[in-house]
């Protein structure tokens, strides 16, 4: 009779690994922290065994725990909401104009949110002599502005919702959050077609002001031409084209997330960057120049 295989024979086979444990195997010590571990990771992309996709997805992930919904929001006042206090026909084509699959439903006043109106929903009822708006509402979920995202995306996957609203520590309306926000600080920005058309939409948006003069939160590819425009700055476009490129030249290296530098009479703090590219700065007016 054939003898089994003898233990010695069956170790020599290795199961298949995965990815992550290949990785592991290959670093050398064991990060003790989360600092210690994307920094292996660095070094796993600048030796070719993850691209750069890779690793900007993984940093996006440590990110999910440190972020929360104040920091991605759409503020308040540039969320689209429709008023179900005024007939169909009065705000229907701003509706289509915008071509949001969602928006807060609000009743007469902009801070009294009571619904989510899915413009799917409208679909149904088209060419119907009158419409039961409050009847066809989604329940509006309302989130402090310190809930993690981490935590938050596990809500939106838990209950199949795509949009929260966030509310200050008063209790008023501070601003929406959707699930598209928070997969982008995964993934990246999500673009889709009336992206195309709305593309220079909000690049600027000016923030209250700060210790020592004005501040603003700026897309990192708005076109240095804006800049100036709007802040009245005289920065040169003939080497790059965008705010994160002129960041990025002055500092000679790609920015991280929260690096400072002072250009001119303005200080760039990085709030959103990944290993491809930065996505959003804040700009400051340097003590000296607030006057």
């Amino acid at each position: 009779m054939q003898e089994p295989p003898s233990s010695s024979k069956t170790t020599d086979i290795k199961p298949h690994r995965s990815l992550f444990e290949r990785l592991s195997a290959l670093i050398s010590p064991e990060p003790e922290n989360r600092a210690d571990l994307l920094e292996s990771m660095h070094e796993a992309h600048e030796r070719n065994l993850i691209d750069a996709d890779a690793l900007s997805m993984i940093e996006g992930v440590f990110k999910m725990g440190e972020l929360s919904a104040g920091d991605i929001m759409i503020p308040r006042s540039q969320v689209d909401v429709v008023d179900i206090s005024q007939p169909v026909s009065e705000w229907l084509p701003f509706v289509l104009k915008t071509a949001h699959s969602r928006f807060p439903a609000v009743d007469g006043e902009r801070d009294k949110i009571i619904g989510i109106l899915l413009a799917k929903d409208l679909l149904r009822y088209y060419g119907e002599e009158s419409l039961d708006i409050r009847g066809m509402l989604r329940p509006a979920v309302f989130i402090p502005e310190t809930k993690r995202l981490d935590s938050l995306l596990r809500d939106f996957r838990a209950n199949r919702n795509h949009m929260a609203i966030v509310v200050d520590e008063y209790g008023g309306i501070a601003g929406i959050v959707t699930i598209e926000d928070v997969l982008e600080e995964i993934v990246g920005d999500i673009a889709d077609e009336y992206d195309l058309d709305d593309k220079d939409r909000d690049n600027i948006q000016q923030l209250k002001d700060g210790e020592h003069g004005k501040r603003w939160r700026v897309k990192a590819l708005t076109e240095i031409e804006q800049l100036n425009e709007t802040l009245g700055t005289d920065f040169s476009d003939d080497d790059v084209d965008t705010v994160g490129g002129l960041v990025a030249t002055h500092l000679g290296h790609m920015p991280h997330q929260g690096e400072v530098c002072d250009i001119g009479n303005l200080r760039f703090h990085v709030l959103r960057a990944d290993a491809r590219q930065v996505h959003v700065l804040q700009i400051e007016t340097l003590p000296e120049a607030a006057n």
